[in-house]
């Protein structure tokens, strides 16, 4: 049945309420004080300890508490000659299941004891089923991050592997792409994004050209200035690009970022003419990141212009064609060579 701890200042009443428990086959042991019951408890587990509130030196209540918190399955009961309800009150608050009152009558102290040990189990039972739920919990959580960590690692290698693509396309710009990326994502942190959105834009920036996979080789190489039909079928790689990842099912907006990549805050940009806020944030970072490349970098019709140029084509676009804060955070990651061209 139950081991049970009786602790009662008086030899009488732990003697006849130690016996009759017996005989309902439970297993009993007496203390007369909270010292040598604390003792008891440090040398045996108890399965429930009945407990007279007033007792010479520690309190029943300061021993219950304490053996409680220390012994979470352990279930109490108080005996008590004082009917102080606000007494019961305090018992309760701390944990007791019954409070029994002096004299009291024996069977009643049986079914009190029943209920403690039914309410005990009850309690360990449910314990034990949260503490399963919580593992299981636990277990699948960790196998759907697995999931999700393998699913991302899988579309990070399919934005690689585009990116490849379009630099065997376009050998003029190898590297570009990489180095929009960083740069975006060099931008991000100095505007303090999280680094979710700062991973995502890098991913962005690896493949914002994606689109100019469907335009002629001879068009992107070619040496001398673009003529006007020319240069419009390049400005249809942004569209090109969003078409090209729209069905792929990225947890973030790479596609429409790709596609607002030439966007400009005054609405000059293409292809959409969006304006502002109506522009993605991550889009206004890649359009900063893009420009500063391309204009400090070799490209097949001219020399690179260098960094300096950069520079002063987005001090004088800033807020103009150019996101401010975008620009601002640019500028000082120039100044601090945290930016590397």
């Amino acid at each position: 049945m139950a081991n049970i701890l009786i602790v009662d200042d008086e030899k009488a009443i732990r003697s006849v309420i130690g016996e009759v428990l017996r005989l309902k086959g439970h297993d009993c042991t007496l203390a007369a004080d909270a010292m040598e019951a604390r003792e008891l408890l440090g040398k045996d587990a108890f399965d429930l300890v009945l407990c007279d509130i007033k007792m010479p030196g520690e309190s029943g209540l300061e021993f219950i508490r304490y053996a409680i918190e220390a012994h979470p399955n352990t279930a109490a009961i108080m005996i008590t000659s004082m009917n102080d309800p606000a007494m019961g009150e305090d018992a309760i608050r701390i944990g007791v299941y019954d409070y029994i009152i002096k004299p009291f009558d024996l069977n009643g102290v049986v079914i009190s004891v029943a209920n403690a040990l039914r309410r005990r189990q009850l309690e360990i039972d449910n314990r034990a089923y949260r503490e399963r739920l919580e593992h299981m919990v636990a277990e699948r959580t960790s196998a759907l991050e697995d999931s999700l960590d393998r699913l991302q690692k899988a579309l990070k290698g399919t934005i690689h592997a585009m990116a490849r693509t379009v630099e065997m396309k376009d050998p003029y710009t190898a590297g570009h792409q990489q180095r929009v990326g960083d740069i975006s994502a060099a931008i991000a942190r100095e505007i303090n994004l999280s680094e979710e959105r700062v991973s995502y834009i890098h991913l962005a920036g690896l493949i914002h050209d994606v689109g100019k996979i469907s335009i002629p080789a001879e068009i992107l190489t070619k040496p001398g200035k673009l003529t006007e039909i020319e240069f419009e079928l390049i400005k249809t790689h942004s569209r090109n690009g969003y078409e090209i990842l729209k069905s792929i099912e990225f947890p973030w907006p790479i596609a429409r970022i790709v596609l607002q990549h030439h966007e400009r805050v005054d609405g000059s940009g293409y292809p959409s003419a969006l304006k502002g806020e109506a522009i993605l944030l991550e889009a206004r970072i890649l359009g900063v990141a893009d420009v500063l490349e391309t204009i400090a970098s070799h490209r097949p019709y001219r020399p690179a212009l260098g960094v300096d140029h950069a520079i002063e084509e987005l001090k004088r676009y800033k807020g103009i064609l150019y996101e401010g804060m975008v620009v601002d955070a640019c500028l000082n990651l120039l100044k601090n060579k945290k930016i590397q061209l």
